[in-house]
């Protein structure tokens, strides 16, 4: 019984050109709306986008075993009770709370925030890894399998500081259309929190065994780092 459940969740697949265009259109479709109609109406549809690529991560991953749903589950748990503990104590990212935009919310917290850490720090790892692929294509003697600690501290690191650099371009977007709002600017402390918790998130991402290569993953962190600079130089 199992098998044939692993079996099925293998078949479930999109391709990444597919996957990729329908993110394109509905990034667009929201870019539109918020910039040119009712930004507040398309704002609050953003937990719908979320849970669309979420659902376009997990048709274009290849090898959805245990070990991916390990991690993807940790992303989540984590990324939602470390919001939780920020939201009511300040101690992580600040002092900030959350309004209706993002829709159903538990302890305070839109439950679509736990997805948004997993596809943050998914897309991150698979995009370092796939540059690692290509620095050892072009240069072989820099090859890094020869030296794990080396590709672990890469994926981690590198990973947490695209994590860093994607959450920088979308908050003053997300106090804008209302989706969080902070007591204040927004502080230093909340990305150096935001480094730190991508850290051990993308420790779990390397440490987890499953096929880390996925280009739709790839076109995602690039086309939602676009939506975000639009809105962030237009809005």
């Amino acid at each position: 019984m199992k098998k044939s459940s692993n079996s099925f969740l293998q078949s479930l697949r999109l391709s990444n050109g597919l996957a990729t265009a329908i993110a394109i259109l509905f990034h667009a479709i929201g870019l539109a709306g918020m910039l040119w109609g009712n930004a507040k109406y398309f704002a609050s549809l953003s937990s719908l986008n979320l849970l669309l690529v979420f659902i376009l991560i997990l048709l274009t991953q290849q090898e959805k075993n245990s070990s991916f749903f390990v991690f993807m589950t940790a992303a989540i748990l984590i990324g939602f009770g470390v919001e939780v503990i920020g939201v009511h104590t300040g101690w992580l990212f600040g002092k900030y709370h959350y309004t209706s935009q993002l829709g159903y919310a538990v302890f305070n917290v839109p439950l679509i925030i736990g997805v948004n850490w997993f596809i943050v720090t998914y897309c991150s790892g698979i995009s370092i890894k796939a540059f690692q692929d290509k620095l050892t294509s072009k240069f072989p003697e820099a090859s890094l399998e020869s030296n794990k600690k080396i590709k672990l501290l890469s994926v981690v690191l590198d990973g947490a500081l695209l994590a860093v650099l994607f959450d920088w371009l979308m908050e003053p977007v997300a106090v804008k259309l209302g989706y969080w709002l902070w007591e204040g600017d927004i502080p230093f402390y909340n990305y150096f929190c935001w480094f730190v918790i991508s850290s051990l998130l993308l420790w779990i991402f390397e440490k987890s065994r499953f096929e880390k290569r996925n280009k739709f993953a790839v076109h995602l962190l690039l086309i939602q780092s676009m939506f975000f600079l639009l809105l962030r130089t237009f809005l």
